[in-house]
């Protein structure tokens, strides 16, 4: 007896209860819903939900903690970032007055701070309007510091990238690509060897022994704060519209074997630390992974 594939419609139904920070993405990725519609709903972020709760706790200076990096998971960093993942417009003020402190005093200028913390930074430089003689420097520090495998790593001594790091180096010259600027030829030049970091290991696996590297790895998170998991990594790759290699079957199936007979795909770890509220239960449906999920296997599905 055949078994049914879960109802999609039914999914997206229940991804479209949910907050203004899904819902954008579900109308732009999943219903391909006109621009003017999906732009109205990503308006909502900085005034309703998950984004309004965030930008509530933050100061007149534009910091959420007097450290732009440290307390995790509630430092301006980090906040940040959630912001971003969750698509505060790019153009929103208290957004980039943060993300001047980060040019004036922060992580932005610090040559030496490390690259995870660099990629970040630069990924919100991108994402919200900032200008690109400020923003540019940081693209270059990050694009310098790329190793011969293709990866990135925190450590300054190390020849191999991390999985960790690379993830986000990747995401913030996607945010680099899409804003557009003078180095475009570099950044995909950089993109493209660091796609290749991840095929080469399966988005999983040791290149030498085609063991798993870690498995958390395979364990789905949201939000991923520094760490890499497939979906993470998948995601990228849905994003820069790169969904077409072979070298992703594995870490598809292991995707796909997540799904639950409801067709939705739970929250499986959560990482320590304090946090201003909690969007999603650990071992509960994760609106969050469904929606990254659907657009990454529809993605898979449209290229192979």
């Amino acid at each position: 007896m055949a078994v049914s594939k879960p109802d999609r419609s039914s999914t997206i139904d229940w991804l479209l209860e949910g907050d203004p920070a899904i819902r954008w993405q579900v109308m732009r990725d999943l219903n391909r819903s006109p621009e003017p519609d999906w732009r109205a709903e990503q308006e909502k972020v900085a005034t309703e939900g998950w984004g309004a709760r965030l930008l509530s706790h933050q100061d007149r200076d534009g910091r959420w903690t007097p450290r732009l990096y440290g307390k995790k998971w509630i430092s301006t960093t980090y906040t940040m970032v959630l912001l971003r993942r969750m698509g505060l417009p790019r153009s929103d003020p208290r957004a980039i007055a943060s993300c001047r402190l980060f040019l004036t005093e922060g992580q932005g200028t610090r040559r030496n701070s490390e690259m995870c913390i660099q990629s970040m930074v630069t990924a919100l430089l991108y994402w919200f309007e900032v200008d690109e003689a400020d923003r540019e420097p940081v693209l270059g520090h990050l694009l310098s510091r790329q190793l011969d495998d293709g990866g990135w790593n925190c450590d300054v001594g190390s020849r191999h990238g991390s999985f960790h790091t690379t993830s986000a180096a990747l995401e913030a010259l996607r945010e680099t690509a899409q804003a557009g600027g003078p180095r475009r030829d570099e950044v995909e030049n950089a993109e493209a060897r660091g796609q290749e970091f991840f095929l080469s290991h399966g988005m999983f696996r040791s290149h030498r022994s085609g063991e798993i590297v870690d498995q958390r790895y395979l364990r789905l998170s949201f939000p991923p704060r520094w760490h890499y998991d497939i979906l993470r990594g998948l995601d990228y790759f849905w994003s820069a519209g790169a969904l077409n290699d072979h070298r992703l079957a594995d870490a598809i199936e292991v995707v796909t074997g997540k799904r639950t007979a409801d067709g939705v795909w739970p929250l499986q770890q959560r990482w320590p630390g304090e946090t201003w509220f909690e969007m999603e239960t650990v071992g509960e449906p994760s609106r969050w992974n469904t929606l990254r999920a659907m657009r990454v296997l529809e993605g898979w599905e449209a290229h192979n």
